[in-house]
């Protein structure tokens, strides 16, 4: 898990092995775009970034209106939240998964949310995924596109 202080160089991080990878494999994936909050156009086959943001519900929320975690008004940073990138392809099933030996979600607040684009942005509801007693580990993801 990342601090949210951090998205810039793991997104540079991520394009540099990426682009290593499609050379070595010869994988085809159009989207260039690797920070969860920017906007892109994708198709089947296509990698698309998305973020996690673990912290607290109330975080999440600025004058009781639920905003993006790309939404500095809500100063996650300075809340300590978590964030994770992912980047699982259109038309497969990927799994995330939380390795709790190196965090634990209930220490950020324990309430995750999924989240990718900024004009166009989506974002799940916060959903609780750790208290002091349970931890949920793993998620299923699976994105078609039409």
């Amino acid at each position: 898990m990342l601090n949210l202080a951090t998205l810039g160089k793991v997104t540079t991080t991520i394009m540099l092995l990426k682009a290593m990878a499609n050379v070595l494999v010869g994988v085809s994936d159009n989207n260039v775009v690797y920070s969860p909050c920017s906007d892109t156009q994708i198709s089947k086959g296509d990698g698309f970034t998305i973020g996690v943001a673990i912290s607290s519900k109330e975080a999440f929320f600025f004058n009781q209106v639920q905003l993006s975690p790309c939404d500095s008004r809500l100063g996650l940073a300075a809340k300590m939240a978590q964030l994770a990138l992912f980047r699982p392809k259109v038309d497969e099933i990927s799994l995330l998964s939380i390795d709790t030996s190196k965090f634990n979600p209930s220490e950020a607040g324990g309430h995750m949310i999924g989240f990718a684009g900024s004009k166009f942005a989506a974002r799940s509801y916060p959903v609780k995924v750790a208290d002091g007693n349970h931890t949920i580990t793993s998620f299923t993801l699976v994105m078609i596109k039409p």
